[in-house]
């Protein structure tokens, strides 16, 4: 196993002698820095930074990381998140009945292609019990419809509350989330909580349906979005995409096929880049640091 790191990602209004301050915080300290990347944005002032450098050697124990980073964040008036590649963050997914999303997660998981704990499959139907329980994670069905929605949503923060839930997963959830339940989990900044899977290459196609709609028009290529929820559906910043070609041969149940294929590539990348720390968000969009 590679050594641990910290990861430390930053953003903050633009001006001179930022790396040089940054990765001088991490050299004063003794440490070895592994990746650094940065970005400027001219127009909207703000400079990012993702750090990642070895624990090993480094002159602060863990705990005091987080709260010299914060002071420096602070200084430089920006925000923050320091995170470590060992930690295996739990995760929910939330799920309707489709299963092809939850099974490549669980599997990717399993596989310890994706670095997180899936402790928790919460599902509006009963039907996917068996996939999640198969692979050891706990299996929670709350029905949700609009008459009961701020219940169900009330044992969602329950349950995301009970597990110390830090990332959920929309893996065909299809059920749109209210503006109270995003406050609560998800308060706005720039690290998100929440990743869905659209089924259409965004922001083409939005909303439901878009396989149909796409045949219709005679798209010639068609494609899967995951991107992190926010109150504007289907709007929320793009973390990455997938997309396959199609001919005037096929049918609707042919995009759909092709589709389920690029919303499993698009949903798993997006979900590793946010465990990497590799996404930022600003201007309502991403810096994606692959």
């Amino acid at each position: 196993m590679p050594s641990p790191t910290a990861i430390l990602q930053m953003i903050c209004p633009d001006q001179p002698g930022l790396v040089r301050e940054l990765s001088g915080w991490v050299a004063a300290n003794g440490g070895n820095i592994v990746h650094a990347d940065h970005h400027s944005d001219p127009g909207a002032g703000l400079f990012l930074s993702r750090i990642e450098w070895q624990l090993e050697g480094f002159g602060l124990p863990r705990e005091a990381i987080c709260p010299t980073a914060a002071a420096l964040a602070e200084r430089l008036g920006g925000e923050y998140k320091v995170n470590f590649s060992d930690t295996r963050p739990p995760v929910a997914i939330f799920v309707s009945k489709q299963d092809h999303c939850l099974l490549d997660l669980l599997w990717r998981t399993r596989t310890s292609e994706l670095p997180m704990q899936v402790a928790l499959v919460i599902g509006n139907h009963p039907d996917l019990r068996p996939i999640a329980e198969e692979f050891g994670a706990r299996f929670e069905h709350v029905p949700i419809g609009n008459a009961n929605r701020a219940e169900a949503e009330a044992r969602h923060l329950e349950l995301l509350n009970e597990h110390a839930i830090e990332l959920v997963i929309l893996a065909k959830y299809m059920q749109v989330l209210t503006p109270d339940f995003l406050a609560r989990f998800d308060p706005p900044d720039a690290f998100h909580r929440i990743i869905n899977i659209h089924h259409s290459f965004l922001p083409a196609f939005q909303g439901a349906q878009p396989y149909h709609r796409a045949w219709e028009r005679g798209v010639k290529l068609i494609g899967a979005t995951a991107h992190y929820v926010t109150e504007e559906l289907d709007g929320g910043p793009i973390i990455a995409q997938s997309t396959v070609a199609v001919s005037h041969r096929d049918e609707v149940e042919d995009l759909i096929r092709k589709g389920r294929d690029c919303e499993r590539l698009a949903l798993a990348r997006a979900v590793r880049l946010h465990l990497k720390r590799q996404v930022m968000v600003y201007r309502g969009r991403t810096a994606v640091f692959d």
